[in-house]
């Protein structure tokens, strides 16, 4: 009997290339300016509420001299105001790029652009950034190819800045190395340099072809390639050459470890006037309407560029929206442990919950919406609920809850799983974010804690494992996007 696909309505707004002409490259441009002025902004507000004195003083130094293996939060290492000092200047690079390349951005390029901020409160500075992304740079001059063409490929490849870091204050020092105090040895220099050329040529061959094994259900398509590319080069830094692998920085700031949800207040306020004001720039941007946002809810999310189907207004409500969401859901999990005292006390606001809540947004232009993953999220709850039932039976202590650092992160980007949940429906949806979560606490560990996308390389091999078996028991995809 012939199977018959669901398909969704027409889902254009209006006619996207007619509205693409009118600047949605121009409006991305525009909004990824906004989000580094947003950082700038709010610097000195931070320093105010933490007691930070000066900008360019200890505190920024230790973050761009530090290793920043994952995760290395910039929070406790640096401070509130450094660290989105950081995100800023970082932003604000990307933005002048950007604009200098001449690049027409688009959803890739915005996806680029919120991984490099994201990553700015957690593992990314503004001196381990550069030398990958030169390598792409010196990859298109060999290869003849434009930069502008390939600006997505460089700010992906900023995942590979631990490396950077660790060549330059770590590796070549082993345990001399004292947080505060710098050495910088001239074969660590050469080192970094060298693999930022390496992977500036290696990176754009790995991209296409990893993107193929998991078809274009991992939305997040750089992190598995990143990642397996990541365990290559840590196994032969350390376990080939025989040296020991280094621990997590220890850092200490009693004034950091005294509040129990770190900055929840000024995040509370910093990301609810961010994105009700994303909200309204899109909703200004599309005629002061909502037109369109129903049907881009409506979408499978597989395949489908969300700017070029909606147009970039549309893609801003998604945004806005998505993101009150996303902080509605950080706040709930952080009070479970006050309603179920059985379970362990979880994070709050820490630099990587913050940066994993843009990292999450990467690609609401592209893809992205609520309603596609929210069942990833109901997947990792399941688990956590049959651990729970597991560990009272067994009578052993409940090791995580989903406010546990790990268990943040890895939902940020196994919401790129989504679109299992927009082909296939919720049921599979779960299932992903089911898959996903059982494997996110133990992927950083394959390539070291170097890969900064490790989220995305636990969602791509959760849909190696998952694809398969849906093909295997023949499981077809339920839903479509009319084209």
């Amino acid at each position: 009997m012939k199977q018959y696909i669901k398909r969704r309505p027409r889902i254009s707004a209006y006619e996207a290339s007619k509205h693409h002409k009118k600047g949605a490259g121009t409006l991305i441009s525009l909004y990824a300016f906004f989000l580094s002025a947003a950082f700038l902004i709010a610097t000195p507000i931070a320093m105010k509420l933490t007691g930070e004195t000066e900008l360019f003083g200890e505190n920024l130094f230790r973050i761009l001299t530090s290793p920043s293996k994952l995760v290395t939060d910039y929070f406790k290492l640096g401070g509130l105001g450094s660290t989105f000092f950081n995100a800023a200047i970082c932003g604000l690079a990307c933005n002048l790029i950007i604009l200098i390349s001449r690049t027409k951005a688009n959803a890739t390029t915005f996806a680029g652009y919120m991984l490099v901020v994201a990553h700015c409160f957690y593992g990314l500075n503004f001196f381990n950034m550069w030398p990958p992304f030169f390598g792409v740079l010196i990859y298109c001059k060999v290869m003849r190819k434009p930069f502008r063409e390939n600006l997505h490929i460089a700010l992906f490849s900023t995942a590979l800045a631990p490396f950077i870091s660790d060549f330059a204050f770590r590796y070549t020092l082993g345990d001399e190395f004292v947080l505060g105090e710098p050495k910088i040895t001239a074969l660590g220099v050469i080192f970094a340099l060298l693999f930022g050329l390496a992977a500036g040529f290696v990176v754009p061959a790995l991209l296409p072809g990893t993107t193929a094994m998991h078809r274009g259900f991992n939305m997040y398509k750089a992190g598995l390639a990143l990642g397996i590319l990541g365990i290559f080069i840590y196994s032969f830094l350390y376990y080939t050459l025989g040296i020991k692998s280094p621990e997590h920085l220890n850092i200490h700031n009693p004034a950091y470890d005294a509040l129990p949800y770190a900055y929840r207040g000024f995040m509370n306020v910093f990301f609810i006037i961010l994105f009700t004001l994303t909200i309204f720039m899109g909703f200004a941007f599309n005629n002061f309407s909502f037109k369109g946002y129903r049907q881009l809810l409506r979408s499978t999310g597989y395949g489908t560029d969300f700017l070029d189907k909606f147009g970039m207004p549309v893609c801003l409500i998604n945004v806005g929206i998505y993101g009150l969401c996303i902080v509605a859901y950080l706040n709930l999990i952080f009070i479970l442990p006050e309603i179920f005292p059985f379970l362990p006390e979880g994070v709050g606001f820490t630099g990587a919950t913050v940066g994993v809540t843009f990292a999450a947004l990467t690609f609401a232009a592209d893809g992205q919406h609520p309603r596609t993953v929210a069942p990833i999220a109901i997947g990792y709850a399941l688990l956590l609920a049959l651990v729970c039932v597991i560990c009272g039976i067994s009578g052993m202590d409940i090791p995580w809850t989903l406010s546990t650092q790990a268990y943040i992160n890895g939902l940020a980007f196994s919401t790129g799983l989504c679109t299992f949940s927009g082909k296939y429906g919720w049921k599979i949806g779960v299932l992903a974010g089911f898959i996903s979560a059982i494997i996110c606490t133990s992927t950083a560990d394959m390539h070291g804690g170097f890969v900064l996308y490790n989220g995305g390389f636990n969602a791509g091999l959760s849909a190696l494992v998952l694809l398969p078996i849906l093909d295997f028991y023949k499981v077809k995809p339920k839903y479509d996007d009319d084209i």
